[in-house]
């Protein structure tokens, strides 16, 4: 749902010239490993689904949820958490979060009642957290009963993407804020916040233990105001910001990605765009440049480094997913559900 305030507008306009699903095929990934894709789908319309890709076969199977629970999977599927062999599909517009077993994608249980779920962070088999858009506080569940346990007071903030450095989670509060919330998970309770450029979004963790966010600036007539666009890295043993790269007015980088050695930053800006950690600057060149595709979001599988892109076309037609080689060639494409956002490797 990353985009969705920017496309609410074409998606009326152009909902009636999209495509149908893709089509569905019973499946079995017992042994199997590859990709599962989460596509967000259309806001409002129910359509999100679920596709894993074979990179052996170069094979992939769209809508695998409805093909083997005969139920749709409901309004944007936001994310995928997973854990051991069971796979936590997030359904942000639906306000649940449904669980599968990841080899056979049969269903097995949901997490309802919640507000607009974002994504999950497991602390151990009896505790995890669900952040949320709107609700004002972090959802504790446990994984194994997936039984609500209680929630953590964000005094006021929301909750978006979650990272964990020794006993300490960093938050991302990312809608009309400037704060990293740090939460204890102990205790269970924030303990401190870090002021970060505007809005807050991706979070990830460096080979050196650092922590680097990256801030979209907030847009032009919103009421926390608008600024530049924002890479920082933090210390998160001291809760401090030691670095702030700014991008040039006009970018609009999104989804940042690490690689699996956790030496290397990736994000999107008119193409994937990479930089070293160690770097002093942000890169000047684009690493794969998008040319007319209109990349959407990107997953680097941690063992060997490819990139996945998924292409939005429209944002209302059935994506095109690129499979890249860590140097940037294309190795494969295929096609995929509506607006694949997130990429879990197994």
């Amino acid at each position: 749902m990353k985009h969705w305030i920017k496309i609410a507008f074409l998606l009326t306009v152009i909902w009636s010239c999209s495509e149908e699903p893709v089509e569905t095929v019973f499946f079995d990934l017992d042994t199997e490993s590859g990709v599962f894709i989460a596509c967000e789908g259309n806001f409002m319309y129910g359509n999100g689904s679920l596709s894993f890709y074979h990179p052996e076969r170069k094979t992939v199977t769209n809508q695998l949820f409805y093909a083997r629970n005969n139920a749709p999977l409901g309004d944007v599927l936001q994310s995928l958490a997973l854990r051991d062999n069971q796979l936590f599909l997030v359904v942000n517009n639906s306000g649940k979060i449904y669980v599968v077993d990841a080899r056979t994608v049969e269903f097995k249980g949901a997490v309802e009642g919640l507000n607009s779920p974002r994504y999950i962070h497991f602390i151990s088999d009896e505790k995890a957290y669900i952040s949320d858009l709107y609700a004002g506080n972090i959802t504790l569940f446990n994984p194994s009963t997936l039984e609500v346990t209680g929630s953590i007071e964000l005094e006021g903030h929301s909750s978006e993407q979650m990272v964990q450095v020794g006993k300490y989670l960093f938050v991302s509060s990312w809608s009309f804020d400037q704060n990293i919330l740090v939460i204890d998970t102990e205790t269970d309770q924030m303990i401190t916040k870090i002021r970060v450029p505007l809005q807050p979004r991706d979070l990830e963790v460096d080979k050196n233990g650092k922590i680097w966010v990256l801030s979209d600036g907030g847009y032009e007539g919103s009421p926390a105001g608008n600024d530049l666009p924002a890479l920082s890295r933090l210390d998160p043993l001291t809760f401090t910001v030691e670095q702030i790269y700014r991008f040039e007015t006009g970018a609009l980088p999104s989804d940042l990605e690490i690689d699996g050695t956790g030496d290397t930053l990736f994000y999107i800006n008119k193409g994937i765009c990479k930089m070293p950690v160690n770097s002093r600057q942000l890169p000047d060149s684009v690493f794969i440049p998008a040319g007319k595709k209109l990349f959407y979001s990107f997953g680097i599988n941690p063992v060997n480094g490819e990139i996945y892109v998924s292409d939005a076309i429209d944002y209302t037609q059935d994506a095109i997913v690129y499979r890249y080689s860590p140097g940037g060639a294309v190795i494969d494409s295929f096609k995929a559900g509506i607006n694949p956002s997130d990429f879990m490797f197994r």
